[in-house]
């Protein structure tokens, strides 16, 4: 960034930053890739092909077919027969995750870890003398693709949401920059739904309302938005505008990774619930899987018409392995609660007791599910 591109046009007084948010391509699937020369250019995904099995991460190849992450395993083979599945190995990642994050600490004192594949490096103080976060950025991808094989790519902006959105604007292997003066004019042309933090249900109730890009919720002021979205309002008054002024926060120990869903209408048979239930458990599994998490104790969470909430949990002796795990660790204390004598409002999962060094994600804003619903990390 040049010199004119320090500090953030729509409150001048915010602080100055220069934010570069690296973001791996398609991780999981490219190491994979990259280690078995067989599966390159083939769709691939990575996790369990069994009834209950989840995509923990797809290949590009793969991800024409429209095969995601958390995607049902089942649901992902009958879009795309010829997709190929693999076994996660957690460990490989977590090392080559520890090798790129050694990089970023060449760069930057402030690296604030998502997940084994994406970070938040604050390089206002230009440590590596390179004269620009631009610049940067570009070291830090070469380096990325010289010393791992894989490629990156980048988002340099002034702030955190903005940088974000860049990183993903020219994936895989992309670099864009928005530097200050271009920021709401950059987030104005997007869709809401590729906003980071609107979810599914909250887009849905945006365009409803006529709301389909930044532009659009640009357009309207704090009172509108306090009546149709409340607390929310101010949150995205500012996005609609290119505002954020969360710093980069080096990472903490994750002490425990979680979502919960809220229904519009209660759930009372016991296979609405354990329908629910299996749709949490897939959201928190794929959360997991991208920090490289793996937790001995599972919480479920029931909140119940009348607002009573309980929780019940249940600690194992090896860490839970993959999406079936936990949807099998869930339904076993789920089991003796059923059936419910009141509709359930609420339920939740919870992993925690980790094993090994995973981290901590900033909530940058709830995490929604497809049903309306608010997923939050806990």
């Amino acid at each position: 960034m040049s010199s004119n591109e320090d500090g953030d046009d729509p409150a001048p007084e915010a602080p100055v930053r220069k934010i570069i948010h690296v973001d791996m391509d398609a991780f999981f699937a490219s190491v994979e890739q990259r280690d078995n020369v067989a599966l390159r250019g083939k769709p691939v995904a990575v996790g369990g092909s069994s009834r209950r099995g989840v995509v923990a991460a797809a290949s590009y190849e793969a991800r024409k077919f429209g095969v995601r992450s958390a995607m049902p395993s089942v649901t992902a083979k009958r879009q795309c027969p010829d997709l190929i599945f693999v076994p996660h190995r957690f460990e490989v990642y977590r090392e080559i995750s520890q090798q790129i994050r050694a990089i970023f600490r060449d760069y930057a004192d402030e690296v604030e870890p998502l997940s084994l594949d994406e970070a938040y490096l604050d390089v206002s103080s230009d440590k590596a003398g390179l004269g620009s976060a631009t610049a940067t950025a570009r070291e830090i991808r070469a380096r990325i693709r010289a010393e791992t094989g894989l490629t990156a790519s980048a988002g340099v902006s002034y702030n955190k949401f903005i940088a974000k959105l860049a990183s993903d604007q020219n994936k895989p292997d992309g670099l864009t920059v928005i530097p200050p003066g271009k920021g709401a004019a950059f987030v104005q042309t997007l869709s809401i739904r590729r906003f980071h933090g609107i979810g599914p249900v909250t887009a849905a109730k945006m365009e409803g309302l006529g709301i389909y890009s930044g532009a659009d919720l640009a357009a309207k002021d704090r009172t509108w938005l306090a009546r149709h979205f409340g607390n929310s309002a101010e949150w995205l008054y500012n996005l609609a505008r290119g505002i954020d002024h969360r710093r980069v926060k080096s990472h903490r120990p994750l002490k425990s990774l979680g979502g919960e869903r809220t229904f519009f209408n209660d759930l009372v048979s016991d296979g609405e619930i354990e329908e629910a239930l299996a749709h949490v458990c897939t959201v928190v599994w794929d959360r997991a899987a991208k920090k490289g998490a793996r937790g001995r104790t599972v919480t479920l969470k029931l909140r119940y018409a009348d607002f009573r909430t309980i929780t019940r949990a249940r600690s194992f002796p090896r860490p839970i392995e993959d999406g079936a795990a936990l949807l099998a660790a869930a339904q076993a204390i789920l089991a003796p609660l059923l059936p419910v004598e009141q509709g359930v409002r609420l339920l939740g999962v919870t992993l925690s007791k980790f094993e090994g060094a995973a981290e901590r994600q900033e909530a940058e804003a709830p995490a929604e599910d497809a049903a309306g619903d608010l997923l939050s990390l806990i």
